[in-house]
């Protein structure tokens, strides 16, 4: 018997050619296939709706591939293995009608090198680099295979006789994935770090955020520090008190400042001096005060602000008793920062020390001593620097007593009465530095 040759013949016949053509037709939409994948599962919902905002071409069949990813991954991936698996077993057959034996091994190089790198590397690196391009290029051309219908009947059956094996419903169960807050942390601060947006946008990002977990407790006047009248007192003198502590409001109380009975505005008791009535008292130009629990959340109480056009709410706990004030002020500074008038004097929030310490005011937030420090103190009851103090030392300390907590010690720099007001900060563990951009 004579030995097959390792040769065949060269010979091209009209079969040859149009299996020719069928390869090159397979790879190329081999190609663009994994181009899609890629780039469309790089593409998240907000990217998809920032393009439509744009009005970039190829944004709205991207809007509606990204919403529901189950829909597209699943065809594409079926057409992208078809394509690869009829390819390379049309190459196959081809190298070993021309190269008789070594038509195997010239076949399997041909595919690892051709198919892979040329068809599946390239065009997933391509869409690595220019994701929003991709994107856009190839949503159309997928939304149109998602819904056609062989398409859709076979690859949901496949997927059907897989989920069974795996013991699942399928992929149209599975609730799409959310953006957390803390993704979008992450976001403004990569943002920032890649200069997309300034470091005051970042801030003021972040800010935002915070926001809407804060409640009116973290950002009160506190009782001892606010500012109030007896309704007993004649306009005049109202008057004369106002003006010495610049304020344009006042809480008015009968008996104490767990009984407040309305705002005092300092343009009435203008106007009711200059219409002589300086002698009366004020009760009788106060308008009505509006009250708030001290757990309300600051979103909340911003947006009432606004519906019913009030300035400053008087802040109770669960026993009705007056716990501070909160202003609409307050609200803004939690967002932009502390609002300072050309004639106030004011201790600065943060002072840096030479020997690295820093001093704080009592007030400070535990969150904001968090960032500024890289630190992860506790909060579990309290909310200010003053209060954590006053919780580990479990007694209102002296002037210059100092207490311990998680690699930090707490010095009591200036005592008030009952009141912790100032604060400085030593490390005295190795604990995590903030970052940069803070």
């Amino acid at each position: 018997m004579t030995p097959a040759p390792l040769v065949a013949s060269s010979h091209f016949g009209v079969t040859d050619w149009v299996l020719i053509v069928v390869v090159v037709v397979l790879l190329a939409a081999s190609g663009l296939l994994a181009l899609a994948e890629t780039s469309l599962v790089r593409t998240s919902r907000v990217k998809a709706k920032a393009l439509l905002d744009e009005r970039r071409r190829g944004a709205r069949p991207l809007v509606r591939l990204v919403e529901h990813p189950e829909r597209f991954l699943n065809p594409v991936l079926l057409l992208v293995l078809i394509c690869q698996l009829v390819s390379a077993t049309l190459v196959g057959v081809l190298a070993s009608e021309w190269l008789g034996a070594w038509g195997v091994f010239a076949g399997t190089v041909f595919e690892v090198i051709v198919i892979f790198v040329l068809f599946e590397a390239v065009p997933k690196n391509w869409a690595v680099h220019n994701p929003e391009r991709a994107a856009l290029f190839t949503a159309p051309i997928v939304a149109a295979l998602v819904r056609f219908p062989p398409i859709r009947m076979v690859s949901r059956v496949l997927i059907g006789l897989a989920n069974l094996f795996i013991g699942r419903r399928g992929a149209a169960n599975v609730p799409p994935p959310r953006v957390t807050e803390a993704e979008l942390l992450a976001m403004a601060d990569v943002a920032q770090a890649e200069h997309v947006i300034e470091l005051q946008e970042r801030t003021l990002i972040h800010s935002i955020i915070d926001f809407g977990d804060a409640v009116v407790r973290e950002v009160m006047v506190p009782r001892l520090d606010m500012f109030t009248l007896e309704e007993s007192v004649t306009v005049r003198e109202a008057l004369d008190r106002v003006l010495t502590e610049g304020r344009s409001r006042v809480p008015v109380h009968r008996g104490d400042v767990d009984d407040v009975v309305g705002i005092a505005y300092a343009k009435d008791l203008m106007r009711a001096e200059h219409d002589g009535l300086g002698d009366s008292q004020i009760r009788a130009h106060l308008r009505p005060a509006h009250y708030v629990p001290e757990t309300k959340r600051l979103t909340a109480l911003l947006r009432e602000m606004q519906a019913a056009k009030f300035h400053m709410s008087i802040v109770v706990d669960e026993y009705g008793s007056t716990v501070g004030l909160v202003t609409l002020e307050d609200l803004i500074e939690e967002l932009v920062g502390e609002i300072v008038d050309e004639f106030d004097v004011e201790e600065p929030v943060v002072e840096t020390l030479p020997d690295g310490s820093v001093v704080v005011t009592a007030r400070m937030a535990i969150d904001d001593v968090d960032d500024l420090l890289g630190t992860e103190l506790p909060q579990e009851g309290w909310d200010t620097v003053g209060g954590l103090m006053l919780a580990v030392s479990g007694h209102v300390p002296q002037e210059g007593e100092s207490v311990e907590v998680d690699g930090v010690r707490l010095v009591a720099q200036r005592v008030q009465g009952r009141r912790i007001s100032r604060v400085r900060i030593e490390r005295t563990a190795s604990v995590g530095a903030p970052d940069d951009a803070d």
